[in-house]
């Protein structure tokens, strides 16, 4: 047999490892399971008084956090909202916000702080390995799953440690007041409000340009004129408030052409006055064609046609524009007589 022919000798390392190759030992499987680590009880399982101290501990933080919720409560209802005051390092800061931020973030890091604390020191901390099992359990498991979370529940000391569950049950039945109070921030309840405007009987129509009562005279087919209120005055504190709902169009039409009978009725020799709020979302309608007679929002593109009742032909708004009744007084001026008939403007949950 040649040399050719021997097969080539394959050395393997030894356990205590080889001077040439150095020393290598078999690599061990990093899937292998390296089984729970040995239980060492706490201080906690072992001493009785030390479980009291958590116990303390756990209903201090959660008693902490029932006295934050009423920090917050009275913060929002005794701090002005216009209070300043300086916070080193912070700078200056609303003094409400400062308090409300404070006393909720308190709230809600003493109960996590002393669930934690709980389940650290009093919870069974017993480290138990199961099998994965099909998606659908068997009736015996689903019993030991039962019959585990009992077990939990009694490990807990949930039942034998009254003083952290009552404490528990304040803190979380707490906590929620402060939404509530929040919700005050969003100002009173509309009542009937969104249904009325500050138009009424006698009111004479001022044009928003000039800042002059309207006569009939000053409306000419083919022209859209804006109107507000009588009374209401630019400089007033609310009046952003009050044109957004009052704010009014007025268009001359022939009589003739003029399809819904109540327009006509309530329209003064073809001078009808509209909404000029969109139905939809509020917009201010600008856009007038006077041979069609519609307008047109130019938000959405939503168009009415004004010798129709102002009823929607286009768009997404799901009214039609309100009307508002006119007439003229001994002095010749365009007056309203009463206020809108329908809410003005976008539906609200109670007009659907």
């Amino acid at each position: 047999m040649s040399s050719q022919d021997i097969p080539e000798e394959k050395h393997l390392p030894s356990e205590q490892g080889d001077a040439h190759h150095g020393a290598v030992t078999v690599a061990d499987d990093p899937f292998a399971d390296p089984g729970l680590p040995v239980h060492r009880p706490r201080i906690q399982d072992i001493d009785e008084r030390a479980a009291k101290r958590s116990e303390r501990t756990v209903a201090f933080l959660f008693t902490l956090s029932m006295l934050a919720t009423i920090a917050f409560i009275a913060s929002f209802v005794i701090l002005p909202v216009d209070k300043i005051v300086y916070i080193f390092p912070i700078g200056k800061v609303s003094a409400l916000n400062f308090a409300l931020g404070v006393s909720l973030g308190a709230a809600l890091f003493c109960i996590g702080a002393g669930a934690v604390h709980w389940a650290r020191t009093l919870m069974s901390d017993v480290e138990v390995a199961a099998e994965r099992h099909p998606i659908a359990a068997s009736p015996e498991v689903k019993a030991q799953v039962m019959q585990d979370f009992a077990d939990g529940a009694s490990e807990s000391a949930i039942g034998r440690r009254p003083l952290i569950r009552n404490t528990m049950f304040g803190a979380l039945a707490l906590l929620p007041l402060s939404a509530v109070v929040i919700l005050r921030d969003l100002g009173p309840l509309p009542e009937d409000k969104l249904r009325k405007t500050i138009w009424a009987r006698g009111k004479m129509l001022i044009n928003q340009n000039t800042m002059e009562p309207l006569r009939p005279e000053d409306i000419v087919v083919g022209s859209l004129t804006f109107a507000m209120p009588e009374g209401l005055e630019e400089d007033a504190h609310d009046f952003q408030v009050q044109i957004a709902k009052a704010a009014l169009m007025i268009v001359r039409i022939q009589p003739e052409n003029i399809k819904d009978k109540k327009e006509l009725e309530w329209s003064h020799d073809g001078i009808v006055a509209y909404s000029k709020i969109c139905t939809h979302v509020g917009c201010p309608i600008s856009l007038y064609e006077q041979q069609s007679h519609h307008v047109l929002c130019p938000c959405h593109q939503s168009t009415f046609d004004l010798s129709d009742g102002a009823r929607v032909i286009f768009g997404p708004a799901g009214h039609a524009l309100p009307q508002l009744r006119i007439g003229v007084n001994d002095e010749g001026f365009l007056e309203a007589l009463g206020d809108f008939e329908e809410p003005v403007g976008p539906s609200f949950w109670e007009r659907g």
